[in-house]
């Protein structure tokens, strides 16, 4: 695989990982995607809530999960409350309804500066790819395996790569904090 082909490949995973991690952050309306860092033990294994439950949003305050096996229902509600994310489940016959209070203004600036680290420190991934890319074609350079001017033209199409996934995570960011902030 080439330099850049993995130079690239790597930006691309430090962002789809930034993708997930703003999933699971809350917004001002519910999203079944909260729920998805839950890991719960059931049959004594512990399972994540989509291997055993559909999540979804149910009366715009609230979220209804619906277990495979309804003999479950009562270790999902624990799993919920054991993760720590403010939430009181209740079970409801065969499903488990979670209802979603309002944030407060703090909670949701709390939120934003969590997504704007989050998305500080994928940059700094990525631009942590950026100079072992570098390297890697000054190394080629020195070994004799390319120009001066490969070297040259490697060098700025991997700022290129940088600069554009450096501008997709602050998109994202900008995006989600709109959510977030949004009463």
């Amino acid at each position: 695989m080439s330099i850049m082909d993995e130079c690239k490949e790597n930006m691309v995973k430090a962002l789809d990982h930034y993708k997930e991690e703003l999933k699971g952050m809350r917004t001002s309306r519910p999203s079944p995607s909260m729920l998805d860092g839950v890991s719960l033990e059931v049959y004594g294994t512990p399972m994540r809530m989509r291997d055993i439950a559909t999540v979804a949003v149910a009366d715009g305050n609230q979220l209804v999960v619906t277990p495979f096996d309804p003999s479950t229902a009562n270790s999902i509600a624990k799993g919920i409350e054991k993760a720590n994310l403010n939430l009181q489940p209740a079970v409801d016959g065969n499903v488990v309804r979670v209802p979603i209070p309002p944030m407060s203004e703090e909670r949701r600036k709390e939120i934003a500066k969590d997504a704007r680290e989050k998305g500080e420190k994928t940059k700094v991934t990525i631009r942590d790819v950026r100079r072992k890319s570098n390297d890697l074609t000054k190394k080629q350079k020195s070994d004799g395996e390319i120009t001066e001017d490969d070297l040259k033209r490697d060098e700025k199409q991997i700022q290129e790569l940088t600069d554009k996934f450096c501008k997709q995570v602050d998109e994202l960011f900008a995006e989600k904090e709109k959510d977030i902030l949004a009463v």
